[in-house]
């Protein structure tokens, strides 16, 4: 991912920014040292591929990935503002979590490595994918209290399948519970989970390091409180230079790239991220896209390369040229996106692209038409909506985007969360829109139906885990594994397997149920039999029969019916959402009504009235509630739940019709 400054220097007005000009620059924002400007200065000749490293850090979501990143960068020298500096996104800096992957490079004694960070959430697996065809070698972080989770598969069979040798890394070993015993135990769960995934031999005989990120040191051996020269990173940089093999590429074949991360820009075109497979690339070099399809080769555009830029720990710069085996952005292409091949004008041979996972979910955004439509944003019709979703399918392949009819489009992901996330850069771009709750993706084979299967692993007190079993058997999932948690008393860890149709929206059920005590991973597994349909899982909603302001007059009697939504003073119109019946059935009230005003005084009828607090749903909550005869309707400053036919009459009768 390219940040705000890569792409303030890319769209420079002038046609060429001289070395000198861009490090005076970055030295005025004082974003990074001396060191890294000689770095930049130095940059007029292509690398020898002997002293390159490629590095992926893959891991579960919150084992330290990041963490881990900031300490390498300031290990060798860079300036860091804050931590976790790589999550540079403003939803990620308020989420804590990494969404998209981040490329950037450290120098370690005469060697160049290129750092690639990952996310840990099972949603954003397209990130894992697309980068871990570029690099070498990776670093696997498992937290040595937790050992292997769901996740930790996942990203492991990846690397693993691009035959990767990973550098197993036990993280937060500085924690009381950790002992060398635990340790021992992890990196068996770990070794075991190699042989499952059919690791190789060389990929079996994998080195283990210790390590405290957020102290910042690493070691060798197991310690808890390393001596004080020896806490710091070096024994995992020279582990990287040690186990990691430099890229096997030539440098004097004809130029090669095939495109794994690409940015738009105003003044330049496209930005286009990847490794070099071959050859040397140049300023000014003629350079065409190329791309596999039915029919053949197709060559998607001519062009030349105006510009190349190297990320140098959390700054970029210029550079005159770059070598096989390096990871480098060019601009001067319009038209080639990910997957692509950039190369010479003589190669006429595409280079193979990545093998994505298949989308396991699916959700419907169209136009806003409720009676509030057009109160809050400023991209209200259907091309806008259509638009935008088409430019992040280019940017992100693991979003498929479908149009539909009536300026509707359908939209296939891995999750909610990773759906959650393009809806609320929607929000805050001023788009408003409608969306239908999410659907499975089921396959036909040899006449059966299959459906996704995700594995998740629970952790729970002990006394939540009859609650959770209950409610995870009416959404079909099976137990393949229960045990203790070592080293935590009274705590018990799950394995299963569960339809992903019956863990959307098991998430804020699932934090209700063990008072926010309990966590849960998962991942997708495989498409398997369809289990059948699942048992009752919500109940029904209070749906508002009458458009006006909402009263705290009305809503006092609408309390013991069930939970709100809402509170007073909000609109409200017919077919809207307003709360959850207490029964599994839907029921019209009436929010807006107003007390009978009369000229006849009584004490004690006007008292303060006093409600519950309303449940607040975010927008991934919002996405697991909905059922399939309601939508979602998004706004920049709203999220309201509703019917999709707005009129009783016409649900009365919709109601009646099978379903599907």
């Amino acid at each position: 991912m390219v940040g705000p400054l890569f792409r303030a220097l890319f769209s420079s007005s002038t046609t060429r920014t001289t070395t000198r000009s861009c490090c005076s620059y970055l030295k005025q924002g004082r974003l990074f040292s001396s060191a890294t400007a000689a770095a930049a200065s130095a940059t007029t000749e292509a690398l020898d591929p002997r002293r390159l490293r490629n590095v992926a850090v893959i891991a579960h979501v919150d084992h330290g990935k990041t963490t881990l990143m900031d300490r390498l960068l300031r290990q060798c020298g860079a300036d860091i503002p804050h931590e976790r500096a790589l999550d540079s996104n403003q939803l990620e800096k308020e989420r804590g979590i990494t969404i998209a992957s981040k490329i950037t490079s450290i120098s370690w004694k005469e060697n160049e490595l290129n750092m690639v960070d990952t996310p840990g959430h099972a949603d954003f697996g397209g990130e894992v994918e697309r980068v871990v065809g570029m690099v070498e070698g990776a670093i696997l972080v498992v937290d040595a209290g937790e050992g292997p989770l769901a996740q930790t598969k996942f990203v492991l069979a990846k690397a693993l399948r691009y035959g990767l040798r990973p550098i197993l890394l036990l993280n937060k070993v500085d924690r009381p519970s950790v002992s060398e015993e635990r340790c021992d135990e992890v990196e068996s769960l770990v070794f075991d989970l190699f042989a499952n995934l059919g690791a190789s031999e060389e990929q079996l005989d994998f080195p283990v390091l210790y390590a405290s990120a957020k102290e910042g040191w690493a070691s060798s051996t197991f310690t808890k409180n390393p001596p004080a020269d020896a806490k710091n990173m070096s024994q995992l940089l020279d582990a990287i230079v040690k186990y990691v093999p430099p890229p096997t590429a030539s440098l004097d074949e004809p130029f090669t790239m095939l495109v794994s991360m690409m940015e738009k820009d105003d003044y330049v075109g496209r930005i286009l991220t990847g490794r070099i497979t071959s050859g040397v690339v140049r300023i000014n070099d003629r350079v065409h896209g190329l791309r596999d399809s039915d029919s053949g080769v197709v060559k998607v555009e001519d062009g030349k390369i105006v510009k190349l830029r190297k990320n140098k720990g959390m700054v970029s710069f210029d550079v005159d040229c770059a070598g096989a085996g390096d990871i480098i952005s060019v601009a001067g292409l319009k038209s080639p996106s990910i997957g692509h091949t950039v190369a010479n004008v003589e190669v006429m041979t595409p280079l193979p692209t990545v093998e994505l996972d298949p989308p396991t979910i699916s959700m419907t955004f169209g136009v806003n038409d409720s009676p509030l439509a057009g109160l809050d944003g400023t991209q209200l019709t259907g091309g806008k909506i259509g638009d935008r979703l088409l430019a992040e399918a280019e940017t992100n392949l693991a979003i498929n985007v479908i149009p539909g009819l009536a300026e509707s489009y359908e939209v296939q992901g891995r999750g909610e969360l990773q759906l959650g996330i393009l809806l609320e850069n929607m929000r805050r771009e001023n788009f408003e829109l409608s969306v239908s709750p999410p659907k499975v993706m089921y396959k036909i084979e040899s006449g059966v139906k299959l459906e996704p299967i995700e594995e998740v692993t629970i952790e729970v007190n002990e006394e939540h885990v009859g609650l959770v079993m209950e409610a995870l058997s009416h959404r079909r999932a099976e137990v393949t594994d229960m045990a203790p948690v070592p080293g935590n008393f009274g705590r018990t860890r799950m394995t299963l397997t569960c339809p992903s149709r019956g863990l959307v929206g098991y998430r804020s059920v699932f934090s209700s149920d063990t008072r926010g005590t309990g966590f849960m991973h998962r991942a997708f597994m495989a498409y398997e039999k369809y289990r059948g349909p699942l048992g009752n899982v919500r109940k029904g909603v209070l749906v508002s029969c009458a458009r006006g302001t909402i009263t705290s007059y009305a809503l006092v009697s609408l309390e013991p019916r069930g939970t709100l939504f809402v509170t007073p003073g909000v609109e409200a119109y017919d077919g809207m959402i307003v709360g959850e019946h207490s029964r599994d059935t839907d029921l019209d009230v009436n929010p807006v009504r107003n007390k009978a005003l009369t000229n006849i005084r009584s004490a004690g009828n006007d008292e303060n009235v006093k409600l519950s607090p309303p449940r607040r749903m975010t927008l991934e909550e919002a996405i697991g509630y909905v059922a399939s005869d309601e939508l979602i309707e998004v706004t920049p400053h709203h999220i309201r739940l509703r019917k999709r036919y707005l009129d009783s009459n016409k649900r009365k009768t919709m109601s009646k019709r099978p379903k599907e």
